[in-house]
C-alpha cells in the first residue's frame, strides 16, 4: 500500500503534467493565431496580435533562420509545431518516470 506522502507526490506530479499539457496547448494556440494573423495585414497592429507576436516570434525566428521560405510559403512554423510537440512529449515522459 502506498504511503500518504507517496500519494501526495503522485498527485502533485499529475497536476504538474496537467499544467504542462495546458501550457503547451496555450502556446500552440498562440502560434496558430500568429500564423493566421500573418495572412491578414489589418490585424498586425491589434493589441492581441502584438501580444501574441511578442511571445511567439522569438521561437518562430529560430526556425526561420534554419528553413528558408519556398516562394511565398514559410514552412518553418510546421517544424516549430513539430519541435514543440516533441519537447512536450519528452517533458511529459520525464514526469511520468517520476510516478
Amino acid at each position: 500500500m502506498l504511503s500518504e506522502k507517496h500519494l501526495i507526490f503522485n498527485t502533485m506530479i499529475k497536476i504538474l503534467i496537467y499544467l504542462v499539457q495546458n501550457l503547451f496547448l496555450v502556446y500552440n494556440i498562440m502560434l496558430l493565431v500568429r500564423i493566421l494573423s500573418s495572412w491578414v495585414p489589418q490585424w498586425q497592429r491589434h493589441k492581441l496580435i502584438l501580444f501574441v507576436s511578442f511571445y511567439t516570434d522569438p521561437y518562430l525566428n529560430i526556425f526561420r533562420k534554419i528553413i528558408p521560405p519556398l516562394g511565398m510559403f514559410d514552412l518553418s512554423p510546421i517544424v516549430a509545431f513539430l519541435a514543440l510537440g516533441v519537447l512536450q512529449n519528452i517533458i511529459i515522459a520525464l514526469l511520468l518516470l517520476l510516478l
